[in-house]
């Protein structure tokens, strides 16, 4: 790239021609090996520095703390009081009403039995009750956070699933390997934050989970045409070219009565839905819809015996409560490499949705939620829940703001939501024998539609165009091959962006600014001007073994340049400056380059001179610079104003003293 900029090439004014104080470049304190590793392994596993909270507390104190950082209810329990729990049975009863529908509908589009849904928002052993609320109450660290079955997880659960095992044909087999995946996703969640590795999950950037989010939602609502439309023969590929084409070949089997219906609860509670984000007030509009709708809908069917006109029905459910899971659960056999496939890519999925959620209301609510307590929490509830009945759990975002509106003050809520879901199991699911499939479907199509965010990707648009292609990457992958493949499109192209920016990192060529000691980008700034024998460089990134090849060409063909053009102005080079402030780390590749740097620079008779090198950087260059070459104090500067006005005076100096 040529920096060729005529205006650019005048002697800059006084400025830099007046004496300035110049200070010492000193090497950084030293620490032992031990030292830094246990500093690098704490910013990487402890960056939050739990410990901290201990320091000069008396021992009693600090049995306290550490019961209370691992069981966050012991440090809000204490102070719990009637008023709070009033809040919380609000909250809880009104994300009941939402949750019990959803749950229904959740456990269909996951191929699982409707009960399924329901037992993960209620659980109950031969010695145990509220199991997942209770875990999460105890070990989790948000307020607002309802727990339960999402449409992703639930979508991704029973596609991957079902490449296998068919729910139809052998759904007992298919269930053991629904608990299995929950199982083996708790574990890895859990696991994630046991072991302080939470920053995997920050691999599934914001314009990936934009992207798959949106391209899920799509495919989840596709999946519902079969309820809205009434087809019995539908396609159990996930693809949008197959259910589309499922669809139109099928017509002979859409039912006008179900599309009548479906039509007008879909309108009900997508209007229900604008209501509550118009008027935040109104939120128990979208929260009692979904409720509503399952009334209306079963009373509309038992009344006119739909079900003998076209409108398929849930039909006869089981009453009571759901037996232990821990005997279902097959750690062995031809299907343990695809439980433990399907509950990796669900676990990560469930737990960067569920704390993304934590952390948004915590945001609102001026709380901090700990990502790796919620890791550990999310995994335990998972891995409990697959011995209870349960499929896979998280918290989800639009239960969470009905949890958040109504007032939920604590977790209490999520259990007042699971005693409410019990009476429903224990006295009234004979009532949801003539709910029809259709109204499960638009209560599905109305939860998901709000994951599509178009001014996010309007946004990433406009901020960053490698973004917005990873982005599509993630959409067009999950619509057109699979869910899974979708994610790995995105996040594979997300690595290669980080690779790319490791490898090729940016140099730019720098100008004083006339007037001043300061020196910014030629081409940024176009008022800065370059100094005549001098060829200054920043190198903004850190430089290691992936990128020093490519430094070392770059830097020399910024000299070639350079040369190139004041070959022209009958000028010479005579330092090149490197300013490291942003190379914050260099291995021992990154210090080869400088050795043969200097080298190249004294054959074209000029000098190499490094600008602020940080501590760890000037440390490994001063141990591999044993002769003592290019780490002279001649050649090292705090500041680029500093180390040109010194040169200058040196060569300034020198000329009055050749003339004399």
């Amino acid at each position: 790239m040529e920096y060729s900029n005529s205006s650019n090439t005048e002697q800059p004014q006084t400025c830099l021609e007046i004496t300035m104080e110049v200070h010492r470049v000193v090497p950084p304190p030293h620490k032992s090996t031990i030292h830094k590793l246990k500093t690098t392994l704490k910013e990487t596993f402890f960056p939050d520095d739990p410990l901290r909270q201990f320091k000069g507390q008396p021992t009693g104190k600090k049995w306290i703390l550490a019961a209370q950082y691992i069981f966050p209810i012991l440090q809000w329990g204490p102070h719990y009081s009637l008023g709070l729990f009033k809040s919380d049975i609000v909250a809880g009863l009104t994300i009941a009403s939402l949750a019990i529908p959803q749950g229904i509908s959740y456990a269909k589009l996951a191929n699982l039995p409707p009960i399924v849904g329901l037992s993960c928002l209620f659980h109950t052993g031969l010695d145990s009750s509220f199991v997942p609320p209770l875990v999460y109450a105890v070990l989790g660290s948000s307020r607002d956070l309802a727990v339960g079955p999402v449409s992703i997880a639930s979508l991704i659960l029973g596609s991957m699933l079902r490449q296998e095992v068919s729910p139809v044909s052998d759904p007992v087999l298919f269930l053991q390997l629904a608990f299995t995946t929950t199982f083996f996703a708790g574990l890895f969640q859990a696991s994630l934050g046991f072991l302080r590795l939470g920053f995997i999950i920050d691999f599934l950037s914001k314009a990936t989970l934009i992207g798959f989010m949106a391209g899920a939602a799509i495919i989840v609502s596709l999946q519902q045409l079969k309820s809205l439309l009434g087809i019995t023969h539908f396609t159990t590929k996930m693809g949008l070219v197959p259910v589309l084409s499922s669809v139109f070949h099928n017509t002979e089997e859409w039912s006008w009565q179900t599309i009548l219906m479906g039509f007008c609860f879909l309108v009900f509670l997508l209007v229900a839905r604008h209501v509550s984000m118009k008027r935040p007030k109104l939120f128990w509009v979208s929260a009692g819809a979904p409720l509503v709708s399952v009334i209306l809908s079963t009373l509309l069917v038992f009344a006119f015996k739909a079900q003998h006109h076209g409108i398929s029905i849930i039909g006869k459910l089981q009453e009571g409560l759901n037996p232990p899971s821990w005997n279902m659960l097959q750690f062995r056999g031809s299907h343990l490499g695809l439980s433990i496939k399907t509950g990796l890519v669900t676990g990560i999925i469930s737990l960067t949705e569920g704390i993304a959620v934590g952390r948004t209301f915590a945001a609102l609510k001026n709380y901090k939620v700990d990502g790796n307590k919620e890791m550990m929490a999310i995994g335990l509830m998972n891995m409990v829940g697959s011995s209870t009945s349960c499929y896979i759990t998280t918290g989800a975002f639009s239960r969470s703001a009905v949890n958040h509106n109504a007032g939920a003050k604590s977790a209490v809520s999520n259990i007042v939501m699971s005693i409410t879901v019990m009476v429903t199991l224990l006295f009234l699911m004979p009532l949801f024998q003539y709910t029809p499939n259709v109204v499960l479907g638009a209560i599905i199509v109305s939860a998901v539609v709000g994951l599509i965010d178009i001014p996010a990707a309007c946004q990433i648009w406009k901020i960053d165009k490698f973004d917005f292609i990873v982005m599509l990457c993630a959409f067009f992958g999950v619509i057109f091959i699979s869910v899974q493949d979708g994610l790995a499109m995105a996040v594979g192209m997300s690595i290669f962006k980080i690779l790319l920016q490791i490898t090729r990192p940016k140099t730019v060529m720098l100008g004083n600014i006339p007037g001043t000691d300061i020196f910014r980008d030629l081409h940024h700034y176009k008022e800065s001007m370059k100094i005549p024998g001098f060829l200054i460089l920043s190198i903004e990134a850190p430089i290691n073994f992936a990128n020093s090849t490519y430094l070392n060409e770059r830097i020399l063909r910024w000299i070639e340049e350079y040369e190139a053009e004041d070959h022209k102005k009958q000028s010479s080079l005579q330092f090149v400056v490197l300013v490291m402030s942003a190379v914050s780390a260099i291995d021992t590749s990154g210090v080869s380059i400088f050795k043969e740097l200097k080298k190249t620079v004294e054959k074209k008779g000029a000098e190499l001179v490094l600008v602020n090198p940080l501590g760890e950087v000037m440390e490994k260059l001063q141990k591999s610079d044993e002769a003592g070459d290019f780490m002279r104090p001649d050649c090292l500067f705090l500041t680029v104003g500093e180390a040109v006005a010194t040169l200058t005076a040196t060569i300034k100096s020198q000329v009055s003293n050749h003339v004399v």
